[in-house]
């Protein structure tokens, strides 16, 4: 399919979405995907450029999986576009499987079921999020697909297949990225100011939009605001799941300034200095993530894939875990 013809379609999609859905205002998610890309160094997977219009585009359709009507997609879905880490304190580490996590934060409700009843309600995937693993998986897919994309070259065979599947993970992971530096998509705090309140803040679940949709939207954020704020690519070295976790909780370490800003005016005035310097610092820190994270995929593309023995699935293998059924690494 041709790239016009792609980014029209896309076009039309993201037309389709209801403005609820659209995290970030769309405009927050498009923008860091597009940085992320423009920033991009020659030695990188430059070919993500010629799909840079239909991943903007495309920046929030991860949030049409999420409608009620398609019951089964908004309950695998739902959970990934968050992390709320007030709700799993009493985890650590944070296990390096989806499985076990889900499974941990069960056994836990289970534990407090009959003796914190209310916090047992909120002990549960969709209200923890599983957002580190759904971009840590979507990180590994895009490892894949750009190994197809260097086989091709080197074979000297059209890759334009294989670089649109690596442009559809990069909608995945950009937009998961984009979540998590969201501050509210790191609390439980998420909608609205839960538990005691000494400092008054809002309870109103606008607040979300509020800040993400109705000021990114009339602050008129473009992606040439935050281009020279990324800089030089990172995350080359190191365990790229821990390097999520981190990205996360720093974003959540903000959580609590989206607030003592709200009170100011509800977010009406856009040229609040302030709240515009804080919208500019979680999308450049979500821009230079994705940026990085993508850069760290076609490095790691280079490397023929090593056989696991025993596979993760062997019950030999001396991570084997019975009560999921895998080895996590």
């Amino acid at each position: 399919m041709r790239p016009a013809l792609l980014t029209t379609i896309a076009a039309l999609a993201v037309s389709w979405m209801p403005s609820s859905a659209q995290a970030w205002g769309g405009t927050a998610h498009a923008v860091i995907d597009r940085a992320a890309i423009d920033a991009i160094p020659n030695d990188g997977p430059v070919f993500l450029r010629r799909h840079v219009d239909y991943i903007a585009a495309s920046a929030s359709l991860p949030d049409t999986w999420r409608g009620s009507s398609e019951n089964f997609s908004k309950i695998e879905e739902d959970p990934n576009h968050g992390w709320f880490r007030e709700q799993f304190t009493f985890l650590k580490p944070i296990p390096r499987s989806r499985y076990e996590f889900v499974i941990a934060v069960f056994k836990q409700h289970e534990k407090i079921k009959r003796t914190d009843p209310a916090t047992a309600a909120r002990t549960n995937v969709r209200w923890t999020g599983t957002l580190p693993y759904a971009a840590i998986e979507a990180y590994e897919r895009i490892v894949v697909c750009m190994r197809d994309v260097r086989a091709a070259q080197a074979a000297g065979r059209d890759a334009a297949f294989a670089e649109q599947h690596c442009a559809f993970d990069v909608i995945r992971l950009g937009h998961y990225i984009g979540d998590g530096a969201q501050p509210l998509h790191d609390s439980v705090n998420s909608d609205g100011w839960r538990g005691p309140n000494p400092k008054g803040y809002t309870t109103d679940r606008s607040i979300h939009g509020r800040f993400e949709s109705r000021f990114v939207d009339g602050m008129k954020l473009t992606a040439s605001d935050i281009a020279p704020r990324i800089g030089m690519p990172g995350h080359r070295k190191g365990d790229m799941f821990d390097g999520i976790l981190a990205f996360l909780d720093d974003s959540g370490d903000k959580m609590e300034r989206v607030y003592k800003l709200e009170k100011r005016d509800g977010f009406s005035n856009f040229a609040d200095g302030d709240v515009r310097a804080l919208v500019y610092d979680q999308t450049t820190a979500g821009a230079a993530m994705l940026r990085d994270m993508l850069c760290r995929a076609w490095s790691e593309s280079a490397t023929a894939p090593a056989e696991t023995r025993p596979s993760p699935i062997d019950f030999e293998n001396p991570r084997f875990n019975t009560e999921t059924g895998s080895a996590s690494d």
